[in-house]
């Protein structure tokens, strides 16, 4: 028989599906008054109490929820990547090791370990962890999209390309089209759909792949893009239809669809052949004009991006928290700063001394962008889309990376990248994180190009 507190707890589970998380919160709330010693309520209170970044009362939820059910795998498993984001590392790997001395058949407390290995660049202890936990459960898919990272990483492009396929579903997208997907049949003479997946930046990476299908035969190649993409995709030469979220996307029509991280796996992408026809992006020729009126008509014009999208799970490693900490570039006269800014910190105050010009504000989608782009000299920018657009563009652009859980694009310690090549440097933060310097390095860099 369900209880009261029972009864609780699954509709705020159910809320939680939907979204209503305000709601959900207090129906676990109410179960734990009924049941003080209900874990799972515990537990997924941590959960939403974690996500609105309550974290101290997040721990304290999921300590009682293991205090009363230390069997019980899912606070285990949420407290040890709380700790692991609050860079508690030595407590998140004791948490995990003990917790899998007591389960060492727990795929998920394997696979959560190998993250945090992953992380702190023990990728050899962290690529055991995850073949442990695909031994123990062969379709744990978790594990084996974790192990892409790894080994996509260290270009071990065929098992890393097929790791990533194990990424997740996508119900929505089989629901709407009625032709299968595409998983490397050919596509001679064929009407094919791009899907969009995750954010804009991996979009503009993935549309390097329109001149490879076009050369595998496509008749009619469409995709669907983000809002804020539609207009700059029509310069992408290849591409038949555009389609943006808010359009009428036909359900019919097509041979196959595919969602494009699927796009490296099934066109057999390695090292000899990553496709980069730099440029594959372009800039209106109108839009161009307007935007260079915009700009001072002396010196060197740099675009800077200090921020991403908060919501990225390594946003606060990626992102430059302010603006003020590039306060080593103010006294450099020659430089025209130009901020391009969209969203959080588009209004931060700049160092006393810089030139700098904020654009964010009349930015009104990538086409936009692009226009600015298109009359810079050089872009500075984080790992945001913006980097992307500067690179699909061959743009000189300096893209400023984090220590600690770097996107695998960027592989390790290399200064340049094959997926934008001659154009784009990389500078890295050194171990242990902090931006002092890499944007002290920037200015070395900005001196040397002012001056020779």
């Amino acid at each position: 028989m369900i209880t009261p507190a029972q009864e609780l707890f699954y509709e705020g589970n159910r809320l939680m599906q939907s979204g209503k998380l305000l709601v959900a919160e207090q129906c676990f709330r109410n179960a734990i008054k009924i049941d003080p010693e209900f874990s799972e309520a515990w537990a997924n209170l941590g959960h939403l109490r974690s996500k609105v970044g309550d974290l101290g009362f997040a721990e304290q939820c999921y300590l009682k929820a293991i205090a009363f059910s230390p069997d019980l795998e899912p606070p285990y498993l949420m407290l040890g990547v709380l700790l692991m984001n609050q860079k508690r590392f030595m407590e998140s790997e004791h948490l995990y090791r003990n917790y899998l001395e007591a389960h060492p058949t727990s795929p998920g407390g394997w696979s959560n370990l190998g993250v945090l290995l992953a992380s702190l660049k023990r990728e050899t202890e962290a690529e055991r962890c995850y073949r442990t936990a695909l031994r123990i459960d062969e379709n744990y898919a978790k594990a084996s999209f974790n192990l892409s990272y790894i080994l996509l990483r260290q270009q071990r492009w065929e098992e890393g390309w097929r790791c990533l396929e194990d990424r997740w579903q996508y119900p929505l997208l089989e629901k709407h089209f009625i032709c299968p997907r595409w998983r490397g049949e050919s596509l001679y003479g064929k009407a094919l759909i791009i899907g969009f997946e995750m954010g804009h930046g991996d979009m503009i990476f993935y549309a390097r792949y329109v001149g490879e299908l076009k050369a595998r035969g496509v008749k009619k190649l469409a995709m669907t893009v983000h809002p804020g993409l539609k207009k700059l995709f029509a310069t992408l030469a290849g591409v038949d239809q555009i389609y943006s979220l808010d359009d009428e996307v036909p359900a019919q029509g097509w041979d196959y669809w595919l969602p494009p991280m699927s796009l490296p796996h099934f066109c057999q992408t390695r090292s000899n052949n990553i496709p980069a026809p730099i440029p594959y992006l372009h800039a209106d020729p109108a839009l161009t004009e307007l935007w260079k009126s915009r700009l001072p008509a002396n010196g060197l014009n740099v675009g800077l991006v200090w921020r991403g999208n908060p919501l990225f799970e390594n946003d606060a490693d990626r992102s430059i928290p302010s603006l003020n900490e590039f306060a080593a570039l103010a006294d450099m006269p020659e430089v025209n700063f130009i901020g391009m800014q969209k969203g959080q910190g588009e209004n931060d105050v700049h160092p006393l001394g810089m030139a700098f010009q904020a654009m964010g504000s009349l930015l009104n989608d990538f086409a936009d962008t692009a226009a600015l782009i298109q009359n810079l000299d050089l872009v500075i920018s984080v790992d945001t889309a913006v980097a992307h657009l500067a690179g699909a563009m061959g743009k000189t652009c300096w893209v400023l990376l984090p220590d600690f859980r770097c996107d695998w694009r960027w592989q390790s310690e290399w200064a340049d990248t094959a997926w934008y090549p001659e154009k784009m440097r990389l500078f890295r933060q050194s171990a242990g994180g902090g931006w002092e310097s890499v944007i002290s390095n920037v200015r070395d860099e900005l001196v040397y190009l002012l001056f020779h």
